[in-house]
Parts: structure tokens; sequence; C-alpha cells
């Protein structure tokens, strides 16, 4: 019988090394292009899967690998921002910008899927996908520009909070309708379930920020405490152990009424600061955590959305096509308009909006859980994975473009 590529499976440790070391020199080939990883990553997965080379399929212990790194993005995603942060999204006119920067987006996808005929439900998540920015993505190109801490830089990140959580929290919503018959009754009442379900999930951590808040009123109370647990235990990485302890019962609660774990461990990943467990014990967390998430998981996850996209799954060309320039256009307007609203000058405004336009590991983290679910088809997951990238590339260029009329 013929050696045929389709018939052999590599062993399970072969396809994990190989699939590692190309994702990891892609990635290193696009930063040192100043773009994000993610990008060279997922193209590894491309060349090694059915796309082209059709060497390394999906098998069940590469999606358990993925799940783990979907875990740890979003705790790092979490581990960026404070609620101080989500208060400025939400003070005065930050709001209006936060809501434009994410409705405006929104709504122009969810019209362009019944344009095209798509279901309900695959409508929804292509505006929820054309709707959100990639927080992590955002901080690593403003961090490259030296812009971080701009207060430019300072708002772009708020609006962009206020966004990823606005939808996880439709995330939560879609999921929950997705096994149900679509009247108008039975969506009225999952919707109403969900957002009960979420506001109480939104109160317990409100309630567990006031708690953190009161203790750390006693200057290190807590770092002191956990400076003792910590001298009690001699297991190694006890700090981490303890930290994902934390993580894990917000992801369990979360997954136990209904909702995805990636908005529990989000929210959870949020009230960890420097406040609470002090700036040592919060970069030992991060440096930790960003190891493994980047150095292993990471990688593995966008390199298996690789193996999963399809190029010649993709016959809707028009589709495709209005997508990217949809997804494209749209957030950058939706920032225009409402920083013009909020009374933002011109070129501000559209540095704003901007700044918002990358996609990358939120709304892919996001497309890969609708395909999971089956709510998006090949097809229009594979389109999605090509907004993403297209996007992310894109906005650095911009980007810096914008900075330099700002500064002018």
């Amino acid at each position: 019988m013929p050696f045929s590529v389709e018939s052999f499976e590599l062993p399970f440790f072969a396809q994990l090394l190989i699939l590692l070391v190309l994702a990891r020199f892609f990635g290193e080939i696009m930063e040192r292009f100043k773009q994000p990883a993610l990008i060279g990553e997922i193209m590894a997965g491309v060349i090694l899967g059915p796309s082209i080379l059709n060497f390394i399929h999906r098998t069940e212990e590469l999606k358990v690998i993925s799940e783990l790194g979907v875990f740890l993005l979003i705790i790092l995603a979490g581990l960026e921002i404070n609620f101080d942060g989500i208060i400025r999204s939400l003070k005065g006119r930050n709001l209006i910008i936060s809501l434009s920067a994410f409705f405006v987006p929104f709504f122009a996808g969810f019209f362009l899927g019944k344009l095209f005929q798509l279901d309900l439900m695959a409508t929804i998540f292509v505006g929820l996908c054309i709707a959100i920015t990639a927080l992590p993505v955002s901080i690593r190109i403003l961090m490259d520009f030296g812009k971080l801490n701009t207060p430019l830089g300072q708002k772009i990140i708020s609006i962009a909070i206020f966004d990823d959580i606005l939808a996880l929290s439709i995330l939560g919503i879609i999921l929950d309708l997705k096994d149900i018959e679509l009247s108008f009754f039975n969506i009225s009442k999952t919707v109403v379930f969900t957002l009960i379900k979420l506001t109480g999930f939104v109160l317990l951590i409100i309630a567990s920020y006031k708690l953190i808040e009161r203790f750390s009123r006693k200057e290190n109370f807590i770092e002191d405490k956990l400076n003792v647990v910590l001298g009690f235990l001699k297991g190694k990485e006890s700090l981490f152990a303890i930290f994902f302890v934390f993580v894990l019962i917000f992801a369990t609660i979360t997954e136990s009424i209904g909702l995805h774990f990636i908005i529990g461990a989000f929210f959870a990943s949020m009230l960890i600061s420097k406040e609470l467990v002090g700036e040592k014990h919060l970069n030992t967390i991060h440096t930790t955590t960003n190891g493994m998430a980047m150095g292993f998981l990471a990688p593995i996850f966008f390199a298996g959305i690789g193996l999963e996209f399809e190029f010649s799954s993709i016959d809707n060309y028009p589709l495709l096509a209005l997508i990217i320039l949809v997804s494209f256009a749209s957030k950058i307007i939706g920032g225009y308009i409402g920083s013009r609203i909020a009374k933002q000058n011109h070129k501000t405004a559209l540095a704003i909006g901007i700044g918002l336009n990358a996609r990358g590991i939120m709304e892919l983290v996001i497309a890969n859980i609708a395909f999971k679910a089956g709510i998006i088809s090949l097809e229009l997951f594979s389109m999605l994975v090509l907004m993403g990238v297209f996007t992310t590339i894109c906005t650095p260029f911009l980007l810096k473009k914008a900075f330099q009329l700002v500064e002018e």
C-alpha cells in the first residue's frame, strides 16, 4: 500500500514538537518585523495543516492543550486590567466612546450577516467578532511605541477594557441561546435568565473587590497574610498554585451557572493587583503565567487555529472581502464618532479609532469558541481568522502615523 500523508498520523509528542518549533520560528520572524507573534504562529498551523502540507491534524490531545492556552491568555488579559481602568472607562465622556466603539462595528457586522442571509446566531457572532478589541495586542502595540502610559494610550486601553467585558458578557448570552428554539419567548426568557446569572456573578466580583479593598486599607495586610501562608507551605511554586486555585474557583462558578469558563477566569484575574498581593508577588505571578502561556501553550493554541483554518473552505469571496472591509472601517468610524461626540479633536479621535482596531487574541479566542460550539461554519471561522490577522497587521502601521499626527 503506498504511503500517504493522510493515512499517517505522527505520535502526539512529535506533533507537539513540530508545531511548537515551527510556531516559535515564524513567531520570531513576525516579532522582528514588529508584528505580533500570533500571526506567525497561525501561519505555522496553516502550513502544517490541511490548507497546505496536511501533515498534522487537530487531535483531541491538541484541543486540550489549546483550551489551556485559551485559559492562560484570558488570565494574562485580566492581569493587565484593574478596576480603576474599568471605572475610567465608565466615567463621563469615556463611556460615550466605549459604547460607540462597540455598537457601531457590532451593528455593522450584524447587518452584513443579514445581507448575506446568515442564520441569526452566526450573524450575532460576526457582529461580536467585529466589535471586539484585542486588549493584549493593543497593550503590546502601545508598549512598543512607548505610548502606553500617555493620556491617549490610557484612554485607548480603558475603552478596550469596557468593550472586551461587554463582548464576553454577550458571549455568555449567545452560548446560552445556541441550544434552544429561537422564538421570541424563548430568546427573551434565555436573555433575561442569562443576564440575571451574569449580574449575580458581577455582583460577586464587586463584593470580592470591595472586600479586598477593605482589607487593603490596612497596609500590606493581605500580602503579609499571604507571606505567612507561603512560609508555612513547603511545596515549590506555592504562590502560583494559590493564584490558580483562586482563578479556578471563579471559572468553576461561571461554568456551574452555565456561562463560559473564560468569563470567570477573566474577572478573577482582574481582582489580582499589586495592592492586594504586593508588587513582588504580582510580578512573579505575571512572569510565570506569561512564560507558560507565551512560551508553550499560546503558540500551540494559535498554531491550532491555523490547523483548523482552511482557505479551500471559503467560497463566498464577496462576504470575505466585506467582513475585512467592514471590520476595518467600522471600528475606526465607531471610535472616531464617539470621540468627536466626547469633544476630542479630529486627530485624537482618529488615533483612538485606529488604536481600537486590532482584533488578534480576543477575537480569535471568541471565534474559536463559536466554531467549537457549532455556531459558525468552518468557512465563516476561516474568514474571521483572516479578518483578525489583517486588522492586527495593519494597526501598528496606521497607529504610528496617527500618533505622529497627534504630536504634530
